[in-house]
């Protein structure tokens, strides 16, 4: 980038900061949101909450087919 284009675009850097860290936030959120391990916990634990008896059987069907499909369907 030369020093005329620079000194042009310097006030959309903020912008392109933020735009930069909106994506590193998205990309390790989707991470995060698809790793194996971390799906497999979530369902230990909704199970969990099923047994104990915090959650219904609507409630709990629906969110393990939502984690199943997480673990096996993307």
């Amino acid at each position: 980038m030369g020093l005329i284009s620079g000194l042009l675009t310097l006030p959309l850097a903020p912008v392109r900061g933020v735009t930069w860290v909106a994506g590193q936030l998205a990309e390790a959120a989707d991470r995060e949101l698809h790793d194996p391990a971390l799906v497999r916990v979530r369902l230990a634990a909704l199970n969990q909450e099923y047994e104990n008896g915090h959650l219904s059987t609507e409630a709990f069907e629906r969110e393990e087919d939502r984690l199943l499909y997480l673990l096996h369907g993307c």
